[in-house]
């Protein structure tokens, strides 16, 4: 049995990491640039900014690595279970002694880039709310007008204008000049949008239109610029870009989405016909209305001719004077009640009065004495000195005397 360093002195004996660095010639070498289909399984993001996923179909599977100066340059998200175009060249890792692609770049299968990053960005916005319909409001039925952002020079203008002729042409129509193709056109739309608002006298609805065209014509109206500045509109908007098949992110995200340009002004203004229809059903809603009122005043006037007070007028003047009769008699009787009751109380307190006065003593044979210098009643005798001059006043006269002498009660008790 051979030694173990006869087989290390041979030439044809390699190290792991030489054998590896050869592979990894034969495979960059051979492998410099290819395009292999597959479905991502086990992404990863490293914190470096790197990517590492695995490309498998049913039978195989293959470690790739994208790294992060070529990670920016995708347009979609990757994520597992989506089937994708990668180009690289493979390549050796010797720490783990596995080939690996080196990713260069990333396309969608099955899907254009353009089309998936459409669909991402309709799915953000959406969850924004931005197509929500309860956000959507009514258009004006008579627009005094119209702004119409598109280019002066395409179909979409033409169109719009001819479709106006059958329509209510009250509406003063400004045409607002913007690009609707190009790397420039989204911005010059969105900007037209925000200036129309801004303007003093604003327009009643704002028409977004342009022609069909592929999906790249129409990105300019699945921007996120110009679905934004829709949204932020204080002017309702309808969009009407490209044909009936053509949905936008613009249609998505206006109030009115019309089918064509030809829809548009369909939508705006009403039809001729129309408005003439409606002011016949309202001018005979009208009539209808003022011969039921004059029917309704004619029953009530009526109403009021048969009343008593217009048939027999005097009846209730004649009715009031009578109450008036009345009253005046229970006032009168009433007035000569009041006086009678004074009269008994004012004999009443007259008789009284006339018991209590001095007169009326008097009257009975009683005199009264005052003393002349002071004119002061007497009432004892011990109240009087001779000499004394007092006046005796009777119930008719009076008499002027001199004491001569004067006696109280007890004297006169002993006499």
């Amino acid at each position: 049995m051979a030694d173990a360093a006869d087989f290390r002195d041979s030439p044809a004996v390699l190290t792991v990491s030489e054998i590896t660095a050869m592979i990894r010639g034969v495979l960059e070498s051979a492998f410099v640039s290819l395009w292999i289909e597959g479905e991502i399984a086990d992404l990863a993001r490293a914190r470096s900014g790197h990517i590492y996923f695995t490309l498998k179909d049913e039978g195989a599977q293959l470690p790739c690595v994208l790294w992060a100066s070529t990670a920016g340059t995708v347009r979609f998200p990757l994520e597992d279970g989506l089937r994708v175009l990668c180009r690289g060249r493979l390549s050796v890792y010797p720490p783990h002694g596995r080939y690996q692609l080196v990713v260069q770049r990333v396309s969608p299968a099955g899907i254009g880039s353009l089309e998936l990053a459409l669909r991402r960005l309709k799915e953000k916005l959406a969850k924004e709310g931005l197509f929500a319909a309860e956000r959507k409001r009514a258009l004006p039925p008579f627009p005094r007008t119209i702004a119409v952002v598109t280019s002066p020079s395409g179909a979409a203008v033409h169109d719009f204008l001819t479709a106006l002729r059958d329509r209510l042409t009250t509406a003063d129509i400004v045409i607002v000049p913007v690009r609707v193709q190009g790397e420039e056109a989204s911005e010059e739309i969105a900007h037209a949008l925000h200036w129309v608002n801004s303007w003093r006298a604003s327009p009643d609805c704002i028409v977004l239109t342009r022609g069909g065209g592929s999906l790249e014509d129409l990105a300019a109206f699945n921007s996120e610029v110009v679905v934004r500045a829709i949204a932020a509109s204080r002017i309702p908007v309808v969009s009407a870009v490209g044909h009936e098949i053509d949905v936008t992110l613009a249609d998505l995200a206006a109030d009115v989405r019309a089918l064509t340009p030809t829809d548009a002004a369909q939508r705006v203004l009403p039809a001729k016909s129309e408005v003439l229809e409606r002011l016949m059903v309202a001018e005979h809603r009208l009539f209808g209305a003022m011969r039921g009122r004059l029917r309704t005043e004619k029953w009530r006037l009526d109403s009021l001719a048969r009343h008593p007070a217009f048939v027999r007028p005097f009846d209730r003047i004649r009715a009031a004077a009578q109450r008036v009769d009345q009253w005046d008699t229970r006032l009168a009787l009433a007035v000569r009640r009041v006086q009678e009751r004074a009269a008994q109380r004012w004999r009443a307190a007259a008789e009284r009065l006339a018991s209590l006065s001095p007169l009326a003593i008097l009257g009975r044979g009683y005199t009264v004495t005052q003393d002349v210098e002071t004119g002061r009643p007497l009432r004892s005798s011990a109240e009087i000195a001779p000499g004394m001059r007092l006046r005796t006043i009777f119930a008719q006269g009076w008499a002027l005397s001199r004491v001569e002498a004067a006696a109280d009660s007890r004297e006169r008790a002993a006499e």
